[in-house]
């Protein structure tokens, strides 16, 4: 199975990056943790130091299944800083491929013109930043190839939705049913 990558920057909110990375890996999907700075150890939000699978300039990513971006908004501000993750995320949009990012992190999608003519939501307060995007109330919002979510504490829900889209309906329900959720 093809690999789902998410990027770890500096600042990112914890629970959005760590959610999906175990919730994935219960689905036996493989998920590589990416850092976006010069060390495998990155700093979230709330100085939590979690240590990526890898830099972003020793991965290959031509074998994914998904590029994920948890946000925080410092974490955001170093998402959409860092030239080359844009560059991939625009290569990986024009290939119809799939892209979810949460709480603030739809805004990179936004600044790319990723959302334009999709239904997205995000972080309130970041809705102006969805460039393009019709925005929803709902908390998790698959739109063709592009999940977007609103914040932390839906980022189990989040999770499942990747979980949904790369194996099916049934095991994003085992899993959260493993998850009591």
């Amino acid at each position: 199975m093809k690999k789902v990558f998410i990027f770890l920057a500096d600042g990112f909110e914890e629970l959005e990056a760590i959610a999906p990375i175990d919730i994935l890996r219960r689905a036996d999907i493989p998920i590589v943790s990416v850092s976006l700075t010069d060390s495998k150890t990155v700093t979230g939000a709330h100085r939590i130091k979690v240590m990526a699978d890898q830099l972003f300039s020793e991965t290959d990513f031509s074998d994914n299944a998904f590029l994920v971006l948890p946000g925080g908004g410092e974490g955001t501000k170093n998402l959409a800083a860092h030239k080359q993750l844009n560059e991939l995320l625009l290569h990986q949009f024009e290939r119809n491929k799939n892209l979810a990012a949460i709480c603030a992190a739809p805004s990179v999608f936004g600044n790319l013109g990723i959302l334009s003519g999709k239904e997205a939501t995000c972080y309130p307060g970041f809705e102006e930043k969805l460039v393009g995007a019709e925005i929803s109330g709902q908390t998790v919002v698959k739109s063709e190839n592009i999940i977007t979510a609103k914040g932390p504490g839906v980022a189990i829900q989040f999770a499942l939705k990747i979980v949904e889209t790369l194996k099916g309906s049934e095991v994003a329900h085992e899993i959260a049913k493993q998850l009591i959720f």
